[in-house]
This record gives C-alpha cells, structure tokens and sequence, in this order.
C-alpha cells in the first residue's frame, strides 16, 4: 500500500523527502519521532527525526529481506529473513 502523512515535520509527519520510496508498504513502525516502513521487496524507508531512527543510511545496506520491525521509544529493530537482527536509532 501507500502512506499518506501529516503533522509536524520533526514527529515524521512529514514524509514528503521520502514519498516517491514508499510504495508496496508492507509493514509500519514508529518511534517517539520517526517511522520505518518494510517494502513488499524487503527493504526499509525511515524518516523523522534522525536521532530518533529516522536516518537509517548507516545500516541500509544490511536492511534487505528484512520480515518485521519492531520499535521502542529511541530505536528500531529489523528481523531478516535469516534470523538476524540489525538496529538503529
């Protein structure tokens, strides 16, 4: 599916630098101030604020075949398809 946003800007209502990567979403999480979504290919859009998980540039190249996501308060998780886990935030 698709996500549409609102809201402020530093919240991750703002989605619009991101947009044009968020089709076939698959999955949504949230942290206090960012959100990741998994694509029906198993990769990860993050956006908000950085500190927050919204800048996951750091891991991306380790986030494919990822299954599910989990968040906390600061953080997200990453399940892969093979059992592994990779974090940010």
């Amino acid at each position: 599916g698709s996500v549409v946003t609102w809201g402020t800007r530093k919240y991750g209502g703002d989605s619009s630098s991101v947009q044009d990567q968020l089709k076939n979403v698959q999955q949504l999480q949230a942290t206090t101030f960012a959100f990741a979504a998994i694509l029906a290919d198993g990769s990860v859009v993050t956006w908000g604020t950085r500190k927050y998980g919204g800048d996951s540039s750091s891991v991306q190249d380790q986030l494919k075949n990822v299954q599910q996501l989990q968040a906390t308060t600061f953080a997200f998780a990453a399940i892969l398809a093979d059992g592994s886990v990779v974090t940010w935030g």
